[in-house]
């Protein structure tokens, strides 16, 4: 059984997955907008991701005889001028993951619950993961700068990416 604190910082957990899914689905969006196909499926599978994160976590208080507790998801931004500035962000946002998901791997060693931080460490190592990614995908961006054909390729090697479920 949880911890009513463990549970209430997991709730916030998949409360905050869920609000990636919806910015990331925000972005697929504003590129789809923008013609830039690839780019937007990049954004649909970030929001598959984060949905399906947020449907582990669900699994997991449920099996631990807790209880989900949805809340309404905060507005999201809706545009980005360019492709560099959404990952920008995209990365920024991801920092923010890795601490609150940090912190609660911390709260549940603290607590003595070890049930949670081993399903903690899938998400752990996940975030680095994430972070790397679009990292590189900031790099491929800075060095082709404002060249379109550049920005098509990495528009194209961005479409081919397909969803694969993580295994949390």
């Amino acid at each position: 059984m949880l911890q009513k604190q463990i549970e209430g910082a997991l709730n916030e957990q998949i409360n905050a997955e869920l609000w990636s899914a919806y910015l990331y689905l925000s972005m697929a969006l504003n590129f789809e907008n923008q013609g830039r196909p690839g780019i937007a499926n990049w954004f649909k599978i970030q929001f598959q991701e984060e949905q399906a994160h947020a449907l582990a976590l669900m699994d997991y208080v449920n099996a631990r005889d807790g209880k989900v507790v949805l809340k309404p998801i905060a507005e999201v931004p809706v545009t980005w001028e360019t492709p560099i500035s959404a990952f920008e962000a995209t990365l920024e946002h991801e920092k923010k993951v890795t601490a609150k998901i940090n912190n609660l791997y911390a709260m549940a060693e603290d607590a003595k619950d070890f049930a949670t931080r081993q399903k903690l460490n899938t998400f752990v190592a996940e975030q680095v993961e994430e972070e790397d990614t679009v990292r590189q995908i900031i790099d491929d961006l800075s060095l082709i700068g404002e060249d379109g054909t550049g920005l098509l390729q990495i528009d194209r090697e961005l479409g081919s990416r397909t969803f694969t479920a993580p295994q949390l």
